[in-house]
């Protein structure tokens, strides 16, 4: 059984056991947090929301939290001196998925 999930403007195929990476959620390490935004259940017999499934929701487990490797941003135009570097890291949250609920 897997379902599809929206988490931080993103759709994600989430299966039981799974380890996921998803944008930082506001939840500590060890906690379990709840996708109620299920837009899809497949499997034996297949669900789809409209937009959402109702009475469906994904739980996980909150593994760690994180920043992914730094990104160089850099700017440059020709012949005008003009160029800017600027460094990114993006925070995630590391979750593993523990069930899939439907009603």
């Amino acid at each position: 059984m897997y379902a599809v999930i929206e988490t931080g403007g993103k759709q994600l195929r989430v299966e039981v056991g799974q380890e996921i990476f998803v944008e930082k959620l506001e939840v500590e390490a060890g906690a379990e947090y709840t996708f109620d935004k299920v837009l899809m259940i497949g499997g034996d017999k297949v669900k789809v929301g409209k937009p959402y499934v109702k009475n469906a929701a994904v739980k996980a487990s909150v593994v760690k939290h994180g920043r992914s490797p730094k990104i160089i941003v850099f700017k440059y135009e020709s012949k005008k001196h003009y160029h800017k570097k600027n460094g990114h890291r993006q925070p995630y949250t590391k979750l593993s998925i523990t069930s899939i609920d439907v009603e």
